[in-house]
């Protein structure tokens, strides 16, 4: 049987040559236009990227390889005894485009289980920082600490074939999420728990051995690691923590070095950082509220008292999603299933009954739904991981699968530096006066 590689690069060869076909008959070929407010604006809706792991569907969400979240939570093999997805499966069909067996999802775990033993030298650099730094601050340190291990670093200095670089990439990669979760544990255990650490679990799968290695032995919350590593994972290849990765792999930085930075954009409040942000939100309301549950008119009043203060809902909004996020809606789906009764989650609910008819009423928004930020926290709690601060730092531990997968196709698929053209507001003024043609047309 062909290894997951050598699979990988029989597919990556048969869409190269349809992507060289591609642009040979139609390379020319405009597609969409782009405006003034885009570029000034964040390149919204902007289509300038190829990404072959996910597609975001404004009304229907994000499809992982075509797969819906609903239908990965059915398709996609799961730990014995459990029913949520095992991430590692989604990993095999991100970058094969194939669901994979049961075998096939073993075979992966028992890979990144061999590939996950981190050097002494990684844990002595992230001790070297205060302990009082930031989740993310440690996690990107570590990250690039390990950088000293990339296979791709040393065989490009070496002097690789460029028709290596997925080689060297691939092994980086796996290598990488191998060893994130117990980057990540010992990060939360020195934090949070007085540097107590527990040592992997060789029995368990990627998800649930990290929730073991940061202490939460529970079978429930191993579940919920795995659904949140498996709706986490990808978002198509326009998000901050994955475009980052991208484009400083574009530069032929190995995965280390893109995948640190990504994760330097994930930990930024736009992105990443709102999980932590949301659950921030709801204690600060119930404390002025001066209840556990609030009930959906003082959820309504406080709410917009918030908009009044110029300030956002947490959670509330997306880009480019126009109704409930998908990944929302599985939590809910989780939170009904394990905890029904627990007070902060039915805060999420009462704020999901109240929220988006306010801010459909304001006219202002085009996406008054929540996003997967909104519920992640509630759940979280409920286990006992009160540690906001860290959310993020899961959300990246997760990301990794989406992000590292498509780092692979891009080095397969030998995809350039990424180099857009920029221009000035003057000469923006000049074209719109008639004087000059910055579109160079």
């Amino acid at each position: 049987m062909q290894s997951i590689k050598e699979r990988f690069k029989s597919k990556a060869d048969l869409v190269g040559a349809d992507i060289k076909q591609l642009l040979k008959e139609h390379g020319t070929k405009v597609i969409g236009e782009v405006t003034l407010a885009q570029i000034y604006q964040g390149m919204r809706g902007v289509t300038g990227l190829v990404s072959e792991t996910s597609l975001l569907d404004a009304n229907e969400g994000i499809r992982f390889r075509g797969y819906s979240i609903p239908e990965l939570r059915e398709k996609l093999p799961k730990f014995p005894g459990g029913d949520e997805p095992l991430p590692e499966a989604l990993f095999f069909l991100m970058l094969l485009g194939e669901l994979p067996t049961s075998d096939e999802t073993e075979y992966i775990t028992s890979t990144l289980q061999r590939r996950s033993h981190v050097p002494n030298y990684v844990f002595d650099t992230i001790e070297a920082l205060p302990v009082s730094s930031h989740p993310m601050t440690q996690f990107v340190v570590g990250i690039m600490a390990l950088q000293n291990g990339s296979q791709f670093a040393k065989s490009y200095a070496a002097g690789m074939n460029k028709k290596d670089y997925w080689d060297a990439t691939f092994d980086d990669a796996l290598d990488l999420i191998g060893r994130l979760p117990r980057i990540a544990a010992y990060i939360y255990r020195r934090k949070y728990k007085n540097g107590i650490h527990i040592e992997p679990n060789g029995l368990l799968d990627w998800s649930g051995n990290f929730a073991h290695m940061m202490g939460y032995g529970d079978f429930e919350f191993m579940e919920l690691m795995r659904l949140y590593m498996t709706i986490h994972a990808d978002h198509e290849g326009g998000n901050v923590s994955a475009h980052t990765t991208h484009l400083v792999g574009s530069a032929l930085s190995d995965p280390f070095l893109s995948f640190a930075a990504g994760m330097n954009g994930l930990a930024g409040p736009l992105h990443g950082l709102a999980n932590q942000e949301v659950i921030k939100w709801i204690y600060e309301m119930r404390e002025t509220l001066g209840v556990d549950l609030p009930t959906k008119e003082q959820i309504s009043v406080y709410v917009k008292q918030t908009l009044a203060e110029g300030k956002v809902v947490p959670g509330y909004g997306h880009a480019v999603l126009r109704k409930t996020d998908p990944r929302f809606t599985a939590q809910m789906e989780f939170g009904k299933k394990h905890m029904p009764d627990d007070a902060l989650v039915q805060t999420v609910w009462q704020i999901y009954d109240t929220v988006p008819d306010i801010l459909h009423s304001l006219g202002k928004v085009k996406n008054p739904y929540p996003n997967v930020d909104a519920h992640s926290g509630a759940l979280l709690v409920h286990y006992g991981m009160v540690e906001y601060e860290f959310y993020t730092v899961l959300f990246g531990v997760s990301r990794s699968l989406g992000v590292l997968a498509s780092l692979c196709w891009d080095r397969a698929l030998g995809f350039p530096l990424e180099r857009p053209k920029t221009v000035t507001t003057d000469l923006v003024k000049q074209w719109l006066e008639g004087k000059d043609n910055i579109w160079g047309e």
